[in-house]
């Protein structure tokens, strides 16, 4: 196995046939850097190879899945894999399609780790935001604390969700589409019980269910449950879902020039300068959203 900085991988169920991946940044909330996904994308090519881990749990390390991407990411490593794509004309513009290949780079570890050859299941807890939703929507299964929060704040402005069109597939238009239009999160309540989840348990319970859930499936051999989830994948697979990831990432790339993001990235740079930082400019964004709307449950 690789070593890693961002990630952990132990091994808990029965003769240690559950490999666990913990997203582990969480001074920053697991926020997904480019270095801990391209680090993330090579533990499951490890796992993969390995027929004595039959079901993948990945969860995040302190108090939450994960916030979403890294909106303040390093320079260097993993991260100039994605910004050298990042063209931009004689007037610094960022350009659509060098802006579109870069993401194109991520969205292929997302449906890498929907289609490996491995039954998985996302583990969350505290926040399941924007990337860090993107990203367990992408396992094969799904499990929650009650009161974890889900939702695409980054919907707001920043862009749409390149694999929250798996969405229609797993509960109603009505809901996709008003969850899609607000960026609202959700709890894992609710998540349970419109089926955009398996199951949401006490957080006390949350691990022990995981790994008693895991450790069931993985009463079949690795093989088995490979060709088992190949034919799962293959059904929603011919529904649409790798042409509707790969457009999403193509509207997440124009979706960075309309007039709110431009709005949004205004804020940002202003808030740097102001010294707010991130802060700031999430302030100015959540601020139009806090407002009750009357009749709206949440």
């Amino acid at each position: 196995m690789s070593t890693f900085e961002h990630i952990e991988i132990d091994r808990v169920g029965t003769d240690g046939r559950v490999a666990r991946v913990t997203l582990n940044r969480p001074e920053k909330m697991n926020s997904l850097s480019q270095e801990l996904l391209f680090e993330f994308s090579d533990a499951l090519h490890d796992l993969e190879a390995d027929e004595s881990a039959r079901v993948i749990i990945v969860r995040g390390a302190g108090r939450t899945f994960s916030a979403g991407y890294d909106l303040a990411p390093a320079r260097g490593g993993a991260d100039a894999v994605v910004r050298r794509y990042r063209g931009v004309d004689d007037q610094r513009r960022r350009l659509l399609m060098g802006t579109r290949t870069g993401m194109q780079q991520i969205t292929d570890i997302h449906m890498y780790f929907w289609n490996m050859a491995k039954v998985t299941i996302a583990q969350v807890h505290g926040y399941a935001l924007a990337g860090g939703c993107e990203l367990a929507m992408m396992a094969d299964l799904v499990v929650a604390a009650e009161d974890a929060q889900f939702g695409h704040p980054g919907l707001r402005g920043l862009g749409t969700s390149r694999t929250g069109v798996i969405w229609p597939l797993v509960i109603g238009m009505r809901k996709a589409k008003e969850l899609y239009y607000t960026g609202d999160s959700i709890s894992g309540a609710e998540a349970e019980r419109i089926g955009m989840i398996n199951y949401a348990w006490p957080k006390e319970d949350l691990e022990s269910h995981a790994i008693g859930l895991a450790d069931r499936l993985a009463n079949a051999t690795a093989d088995h449950l490979a060709i088992l989830k190949l034919n799962m994948n293959r059904f929603y697979e011919n529904m649409g879902i790798y042409s509707s990831v790969r457009s999403s990432t193509d509207m997440d790339a124009m979706a960075q020039m309309t007039s709110f993001s431009y709005a949004w990235q205004d804020k940002m740079r202003e808030s740097n300068e102001a010294g707010t930082g991130l802060k700031g400019a999430l302030d100015w964004r959540e601020g139009m959203y806090r407002k009750p709307t009357p009749g709206l449950k949440r």
